[in-house]
């Protein structure tokens, strides 16, 4: 058996490569129990060198928090930028789809250059008012409960509007994507609303920034299995990338 100097140094250096640990890879490597592990995890957390999860360990904090939309908007601007141009251009002439919130969302609004005519429908104020400009875009607002973090609406109005409704394409923005927990967002009312969008939407596609990805918010929107398209950064690793393909996601890297 190894000192305990040593399982930590190599706790640490799998941690550096891959970003993660899992305790039963750890268990079968270092040939000791899941509690001696367990507590390895424990000890290195306390010491503030990684962030103890459900079966293991990451080098990340993996929870988000909620902020203010308008200091949200100022991370990864341009990266965002670059997926709503990409988003921007999947939607064709005549289509009808939902934008939910989010910055990534709100990149996508203002890149949108629509031919024909346009319906959107959407619970984010910042997104409707962005589409409002443009004469071939109709808006459809829904209404509900004011959160004022991300100037969305949420709550049983607008779930119940969008049982009328059957959508091409759902553009959603997340706080979170982990590939076991899948989607999150930070408010559990915003994930119920998501989860009816998806149910009025032919076809899901995740608007994230690299960063989002191995982070799980509060509340679970689906799991991946949900999604049929994510669009996002160069900053993804490879076997993320690799794992959503092999789920039958379409990955797109701009």
């Amino acid at each position: 058996m190894r000192t305990l100097a040593e399982r930590h140094q190599h706790i640490l250096s799998r941690l550096k490569k891959e970003g993660k640990v899992s305790v039963v890879d750890l268990c079968r490597e270092l040939d000791v129990s899941s509690v001696t592990i367990r507590k390895d995890l424990k000890l290195l957390e306390d010491k503030s060198l990684l962030f103890r999860t459900h079966g293991g360990g990451t080098s990340i904090n993996p929870y988000t928090v909620d902020r203010p939309v308008n200091e949200k908007e100022k991370i990864h601007a341009e990266e965002k930028h670059r997926i709503g141009m990409v988003a921007a251009a999947l939607i064709e002439p005549n289509d009808c789809v939902i934008i939910a919130s989010g910055t990534s969302v709100l990149s996508l609004a203002r890149c949108i250059k629509p031919e024909g005519t346009v319906t959107v429908i959407t619970a984010a104020l910042n997104v409707a008012t962005e589409l409002n400009v443009h004469p071939g875009i109709e808006v459809l607002l829904l209404g509900g409960i004011l959160r004022k973090s991300s100037s969305s609406a949420t709550g049983i109005y607008a779930e119940k509007v969008l049982d009328d409704f059957s959508c091409s394409k759902l553009f959603l923005g997340v706080d979170g994507i982990d590939m076991e927990f899948g989607l999150s967002t930070t408010n559990v009312m915003e994930a119920q609303l998501n989860r009816k969008m998806i149910a009025a939407s032919q076809k899901t596609i995740v608007l994230a920034d690299s960063s989002k990805f191995g982070k799980r918010g509060f509340g679970r929107i689906c799991g991946l299995e949900d999604v049929e398209q994510v669009i996002t950064d160069a900053g993804i690793s490879e076997h993320t990338v690799e794992m959503l393909k092999g789920m039958g996601i379409e990955v797109t890297i701009v």
